[in-house]
């Protein structure tokens, strides 16, 4: 039986978890940001965006040749340069050919790539793409030694560190990504503005973020919309990098018949989904917090159409508007946070003015290294030129070395003090490019080589002169991408936030006049028009009138009850005139052991004088008693048996109180305080009974009460009962009516 040997056991290494944390998690951290979600200053790109452009332009993707099958595309990023999910990339993919999510695509995309709806784009397999002209305006230039590439992930390839970017695109296009304790958030600009202002940082390397605002005047989004910030926020939000937009819908009021209108919204807010937008819009509708919206339909073909609907045609529509924007998404903010890799190590928040000036000098280093590039290739050439030359003006001494000597190429380089490169040029002639005319087209070239040569060298050793091509290159991309060309145009615009105040009641109704009926057991209705014969009105059985005015649907309703409190209901929430209406609880939390005092059209520049049964009360401004919720607002403080008894409006000089007891007495309104909420002070003194009623007026007007049948009566000698407050007073004047009440007051 053979004998197994066991290995002995290495010793164990060591470990401090906090230490090996720490390392593992900053590794990661680092790999996030460089390679995930922060974009290089220079190119604008993330490392899977320019790894697609980089694949699509090796599979000859250029702007004026065929399609190809995304999956094409994307097979060749995962398998060459990006090892991730298939899925990631095409997303990263589609969001580059969506006209909507991007300002200017870098991909020509074929099929179906979404919508604005939010709806996703169709499988790879059915999808085709090919690059963008802008798309190939970053990679120009990428085979001149302009930039430097490094291997791949599994060492087979290369791929680019960064692209020649002959295109401002951080900014033009923006970009957004959360990396691990950091984030960026780049909107969208206007190229033809960027250009503008990278030509004056050129002829004014110090200037400042505000004077490039004078050429950049915000974003401007593929969505289109309208940035309501002011000047002097977007300044500053470019100076330092960091700050936001807030950006409105387009609208326009539409005219249709009979005098009726609605709201068309034609661009909404950029990343706004527009299926999750009316969505939201008809979650506030059904939960009536858009008081003055009736309807909002979808009409969108390929551009954008969203009808809004008025409640009515009196809505103003700023104020329709603006309380849409308050609380949808047809106002959103965009923050602006420029957070990038500096030189594609360093993560740093730049101002307008460090972007610009970072692409500038990249540019400077691709004009440089593509500079010497060209020069070191024309130079090549006119050595070999050089030696072509010397070969025809000794054809016969070439030709004779080339048949008789045993080594062509040393005797030659050794007779003529020719180059290796030219020795093997001339071995490499062809017999017919010893005609005479090809002679002449060899002196042609190396004549026009060496002023180029000469044109390069100049332009390597003048740092003017690469800033003047710069410029150049700079302002020819601003006349292929200017304001007048389709892509370039400008479409977000700018425009002040209106001031509007809150709301008014009167803007979500339709002023109509209706008659106010409540009957004596609380049923309210509102009838069409001012009625003024009511007599022929039903009620239910046992019911009678109680309360009838006049009213618009536009006013409100105050009700004064035996509580104490003062409750309010719009005037266009009462149920209509048909049948005998609706129980006046349907409307406010009045509790069953309460009554109505008084019901009336709300003045809110009048005062009122409350009182309770005990012969308290005080005088309330009627703009303090208008309560916002159905269990109203406690005005007259009552407890017990005591209760809310009387009220009437303020005017005049004097207050008459009547109580059980028919015991009359007139005193100066003047000592009656003005409280917003309280007991208030005595009115009138009873031995037996309470007050019944009070009434304001002008003493020497007289005093006039009004009967159980209707009629005025008018007294005018009133000085018996006129006293001062708290007074107990005195049986009425003969041909006082019987009752203990002065009528009706409202």
């Amino acid at each position: 039986m053979s004998k197994v040997t066991v290995p002995p056991e290495s010793p164990a290494e060591e470990i401090h978890l906090r230490e090996a944390l720490e390392e593992r998690y900053l590794a990661y951290a680092l790999s996030t940001i460089m390679h995930r979600a922060l974009p290089d200053v220079r190119d604008g790109l993330k490392p899977v965006h320019r790894r697609l452009l980089y694949a699509m332009r090796q599979l000859k993707l250029d702007p004026n040749s065929g399609f190809k099958k995304s999956a094409r595309v994307v097979g060749d990023v995962i398998g060459k340069y990006h090892p991730h999910g298939d899925s990631a990339v095409y997303d990263a993919l589609v969001r580059l050919a969506q006209n909507f999510a991007v300002r200017y695509p870098l991909v020509d995309g074929q099929g179906n790539f979404g919508n604005i709806d939010g709806d996703n784009a169709a499988a790879m397999r059915y999808t085709e793409t090919r690059l963008t002209r802008v798309a190939e305006l970053l990679l120009e230039g990428i085979d001149e030694d302009t930039i430097d590439f490094r291997l791949t992930y599994d060492g087979e390839e290369k791929e680019p560190v960064v692209l020649p970017a002959n295109f401002p695109n951080l900014l033009a296009n923006g970009s957004s990504g959360i990396a691990v304790g950091m984030a960026t958030s780049i909107p969208p600009h206007n190229v033809a503005e960027l250009c503008d202002a990278a030509v004056h940082l050129i002829k004014s390397p110090n200037a400042s973020a505000a004077k490039l605002t004078d050429f950049v005047k915000g974003p401007d989004f593929p969505t289109g919309g309208i940035i309501v910030d002011s000047p002097e926020s977007i300044a500053e939000a470019y100076a330092t990098g960091r700050g936001g937009f807030r950006v409105r819908a387009r609208w326009e009021k539409e005219e249709l018949p009979r005098g009726g209108w609605q709201i068309v919204v034609t661009e909404i807010p950029y990343q706004v989904q527009k299926s999750k937008l009316i969505e939201r819009i008809a979650e506030l509708l059904m939960a009536k917090k858009l008081p003055l919206l009736e309807d909002v339909r979808d009409e969108s073909a390929e551009d954008i159409r969203v009808v809004l609907e008025p409640k009515s045609r009196n809505v103003d529509p700023e104020h329709l508007m603006e309380s849409l924007f308050k609380t949808t998404e047809l106002e959103n903010r965009v923050p602006l946070n420029m957070n990038v890799l500096n030189g594609g190590q360093v993560p740093k928040v730049m101002s307008l003015r460090d972007v610009l000036r970072a692409w500038l000098d990249h540019r400077k280093e691709v004009l440089v290294r593509s500079s010497q590039f060209k020069l070191d290739k024309t130079e090549r050439r006119i050595e070999i030129l050089d030696g072509y030359l010397i070969a025809y003006l000794n054809l016969d001494e070439v030709i004779r070395i080339i048949r008789e000597e045993d080594e062509p190429k040393k005797e030659l380089i050794k007779t003529f003090e020719l180059t290796d490169n030219q020795a093997e040029a001339i071995l490499n002639m062809r017999l017919r490019s010893l005609r005479k005319l090809e002679e002449m087209e060899i002196r042609k070239e190396n004549k026009e080589l060496n002023a180029e040569a000469k044109r390069l060298r100049a332009l390597l050793k003048s740092e003017d002169a690469q800033w003047k091509q710069i410029g150049d290159s700079i302002r020819d991309l601003k006349k292929e991408f200017g304001p007048k060309t389709e892509l370039g145009a400008r479409r977000t615009t700018f425009g002040d936030a209106p001031v509007v105040e809150d709301v008014p009641l009167e803007a979500m109704v339709e002023r109509e006049p209706i008659t106010v009926v409540c009957s004596e057991k609380g049923w309210v209705r509102a009838l069409k028009g001012h009625v003024e014969n009511t007599g022929d009105l039903k009620y239910k059985e046992g019911d009678k009138e109680r309360f009838i005015f006049h009213a618009e649907t536009t006013d409100k309703l105050v009700l004064f009850a035996t509580d104490g409190r003062f409750y309010t209901i719009p005037a266009d929430k009462l149920p209509g005139g048909r049948g005998n209406g609706q129980p006046i609880r349907f409307f406010i939390d009045l509790d069953d052991g309460h009554d109505l005092v008084a019901l009336f059209k709300h003045d809110p520049e009048r005062k009122l004088l409350v009182a309770s049964s005990e012969g308290h009360g005080f005088i309330v401004p009627e703009a303090e008693v208008i309560a916002l919720r159905r269990p109203g607002k406690q005005i007259l403080n009552v407890s017990g048996d005591v209760e809310a008894c009387a009220l009437a409006p303020v005017e005049g000089d004097t207050v008459a109180v009547i109580g059980e007891n028919r015991k009359l007495l007139f005193f100066p309104l003047s000592e009656v305080p003005e409280m917003t909420r309280g007991k208030g002070v005595r009115l009138q003194k009873y031995k037996d009974g309470v007050l019944k009623d009070v009434k304001c007026f002008t003493f020497k007007e007289g005093f006039t009460v009004v009967d159980r049948g209707g009629r005025n009566r008018s007294f005018d000698k009133l000085k018996d009962w006129l006293g001062a407050r708290a007074q107990a007073g005195r049986l009425p004047p003969k041909g006082f009516p019987h009752g203990e009440t002065f009528g009706p007051k409202f």
